[in-house]
């Protein structure tokens, strides 16, 4: 599993805003120490590619390799920083679990905060970089926060829709990161659940910025697409809450289980699912029914605990402690839910952000549309230690923590040593001027007698078990060589 998430960005007292330009200057001040002659290869990207059987009419990436070696940098732990369209992205390395899934994510936060203040350095002596890990610029444009799951190629696409739609509109009962007021012309509210709920208009589709779709279509796997697919799931907030962050992928990747299994059919489908996230947004109670295909009515907290009960019944043999660690925190949230939602303050980042926000308009008697009042809704988003809202909580104890800062500071420049990504950010450290590009499926090295393309199709492996003792020993011309020989082992 992995996450994409596009930071919002701004320059304060900067004389006209240019996002692009913005972005462009924080992610190149990241990596200008570093060798700048590795860049992004682009060949296996397949964007266009539907998992419906087809491929949609369009371009493909078209960048220029002057552009591709200042917006892109191939990270040291094995991640990807890049500018996209007008935001800084970073894309965790691929991970095995939710926790190193929140690591690697929190690492991203360090990440584009030292290049922020690294980038702020050239700019005149008055002007700021302020970068926010939300999902909206309250001028209808939203920008997101995607999750990625390697699933079986054997799943056919139909049973993902119809197992999955059901649990990702409720689940934002859980994984929203709260929001002041409406946008993209819906219903008006003074505070809801889910930043990105408003700005979906159908169930399944390919596009990812307009008329964006519950499940995402793309098919693009990244790996040997014989035997695999990766999920790519746009619906998801961008949340702060370490707690958030680790609930949201570890009861995602419990439920594609289940669909594998082939154990939740259509058990659960909606009647209007796009109607229903938005109005499951509005409710904080969480408790207001929403309408199944069926004809019955369930609160999203009921749709919730039936996928936890049948995560218990089917994944109760042989599981790990983290799965384990996930199903308990589940039923913790879904029954803190079900009592009162504020019992949660210090877990869910809609929680947090709501006690904050009534705790500001009762001290100065403001009114929920109130510009300060979104201003408190930006600000807990702010990545900047000192400013951001949530950071503070963070430092002062105040909201759940489950990682320590030296494991982020290490994860930084560190890849997991369990996937192919401790290959290609090993291979970063340890051979950065004899590569010349990379992907997340391939590295190319440059030798003596040209370039040299070593695919990396499966994602299970270039772990550090398997190729450490390799990496430790030899020279870039014998590893290519030994990859080479072994290439059909």
């Amino acid at each position: 599993m992995g996450t994409e998430t596009e930071y919002g960005i701004s320059v304060k007292h900067a004389r006209e805003q240019d996002p692009v330009a913005a972005s462009t200057l924080v992610v190149n001040a990241y990596s200008r120490d570093r060798a700048e002659s590795i860049t992004w290869d682009y060949e296996q990207e397949s964007p266009l590619v539907d998992a419906r059987g087809f491929v949609a009419d369009g371009e493909g990436p078209a960048i220029h390799s002057i552009e591709n070696s200042v917006a892109n940098d191939i990270l040291l732990n094995g991640g990807r920083y890049y500018v996209d369209h007008a935001h800084p992205e970073y894309c965790t390395p691929e991970c095995t679990n939710a926790r190193s899934l929140l690591l690697y994510e929190k690492a991203g936060e360090f990440i584009l905060d030292v290049s922020r203040d690294a980038a702020e350095q050239l700019l005149l002596d008055n002007q700021e970089i302020i970068i926010y890990k939300n999902n909206t610029d309250y001028k209808g444009h939203s920008y997101g926060s995607h999750e990625n799951y390697l699933m079986s190629r054997e799943v056919p696409f139909d049973a993902i829709v119809n197992g999955l739609t059901p649990f990702l509109v409720t689940r934002i009962v859980i994984t929203g990161s709260g929001k002041v007021g409406a946008e993209h012309g819906t219903e008006e509210t003074a505070y809801q659940l889910s930043q990105r709920a408003d700005f979906f208009q159908k169930e399944v589709g390919l596009s990812t910025m307009v008329d964006r779709p519950l499940i995402n279509t793309r098919d693009e796997p990244h790996a040997d697409e014989k035997h695999y697919r990766r999920l790519h799931v746009i619906v998801g907030d961008s949340n702060m809450s370490e707690f958030s962050i680790y609930l949201k992928m570890g009861i995602t990747s419990i439920v594609l289980q289940l669909i594998e299994k082939g154990v939740i059919g259509e058990k659960f489908r909606l009647k209007e699912p796009v109607a229903a996230i938005k109005s499951i947004s509005r409710d904080l109670s969480c408790k207001n029914p929403i309408e199944l295909a069926d004809g019955r009515l369930w609160s999203p907290i009921e749709v919730q605990r039936a996928y936890l009960q049948l995560a218990r019944q089917h994944l109760s043999v042989g599981v790990s402690s983290l799965t384990k660690d996930v199903l308990k925190k589940w039923d913790y949230v879904l029954t803190g839910l079900e009592k009162d939602p504020m019992l949660l303050s210090r877990h869910l980042d809609w929680v947090i952000k709501k006690k904050l926000i009534e705790a500001y308009r009762k001290r100065h008697g403001l009114k929920g549309n109130d510009a300060r009042v979104r201003m408190l809704d930006l600000q807990y988003h702010d990545i900047r230690p000192a400013k951001g809202l949530y950071l503070r909580l963070l430092k002062n104890g105040h909201v759940e923590r489950l990682l320590t800062v030296q494991e982020i500071l290490h994860a930084m420049n560190y890849p997991p040593a369990d996937t192919r990504a401790y290959f290609r950010g090993t291979c970063l450290r340890k051979f950065p001027n004899h590569i010349h590009s990379a992907s997340w499926n391939s590295m190319v090295f440059k030798g003596s007698r040209g370039l040299d393309k070593i695919m990396m199709e499966r994602p299970h492996f270039g772990t550090e078990r398997i190729v450490g003792e390799l990496l430790d020993s030899c020279s870039v011309e014998e590893l290519v060589q030994h990859i080479k020989a072994n290439a059909s082992a």
